[in-house]
């Protein structure tokens, strides 16, 4: 903890009347995108297996947090004890299987009762209530499934889901046949929020799954660029049949 409350002071410091110009200009709605940034940072130094990276990574999301409790305790609004406080009280109040009943659950079980023990607190609470709107579609659509699921609204089987892709492609089929944007646009979420689905019964991510095919695209694309540079040329300026000969050469060379 000594380490944390010297982040706050000098977080503090560079904020006050003696600190750093850009931190002083900033507010909640500048940081945002850096927000953002970092948490995709510390996803990316998880995915590497780094230790030493992730440490450095959650240290500049962690910077982020105090920066926006910081801004909030000029105010008098809160501050980062705070933030913390609020955070260890939910944790405890969520958990009654470790701090009061000390009864034994699976994985499953207590998500189920953290669900219950927000209902319990607001008769009002939904199940969808938290899901942030500015989540990527995909993994936005895999929490939503994953929490109504957990009510037993769901699919019995992945089966079934294929079934519900196979009629979700004809309905798209026909839309595209009207040439209709509106309709094209509700038809194809409609197929991909029904492809998440799938990715979810069969226990994979559809975000992880399509950032895995970008990255492999990626790779593959560059293949052909450094290729064609080894003969002076540009993608720009190569046939549609020499590029597609050589993506097939890309993926037997690039996995």
């Amino acid at each position: 903890m000594e380490n944390y409350r010297r982040l706050v002071d000098i977080m503090a410091r560079l904020r006050g009347p003696d600190g750093c110009p850009w931190d002083k200009a900033q507010n909640h709605q500048t940081l945002k995108p850096y927000l953002v940034e970092e948490t995709y940072e510390v996803m990316e130094a998880i995915d590497f297996g780094k230790p030493d990276k992730l440490a450095e990574e959650l240290g500049d999301l962690l910077l982020q947090i105090v920066f926006h409790a910081q801004m909030a305790s000029e105010k008098g609004e809160f501050t980062a004890d705070d933030v913390c406080g609020k955070i260890a009280d939910k944790l405890v109040k969520r958990h009654p299987h470790i701090f009061a009943d000390q009864v034994k659950l699976t994985p499953d079980e207590v998500l189920h009762r953290w669900e219950e023990i927000k209902r319990d607190n607001n008769l009002k609470y939904s199940v969808l209530e938290g899901i942030p709107r500015a989540m990527p579609a995909l993994l936005k659509a895999y929490r939503i499934q994953e929490k109504v699921g957990r009510l037993g609204f769901d699919w019995k089987n992945a089966g079934d889901v294929v079934a519900k892709i196979k009629e979700e492609i004809a309905e798209f089929e026909q839309a595209l046949a009207g040439n209709d944007k509106l309709k094209l646009t509700d038809e194809l979420g409609d197929l991909l929020f029904t492809l998440v689905n799938l990715s979810r019964h069969l226990g994979l991510r559809a975000e992880e799954a399509l950032d895995q095919t970008n990255q492999k695209f990626i790779r593959r694309f560059q293949y052909i660029e450094r290729k064609l540079a080894e003969q002076g040329k540009a993608p720009a300026q190569t046939s549609l049949e020499e590029l597609d000969a050589l993506w097939n050469e890309a993926k037997t060379a690039i996995e």
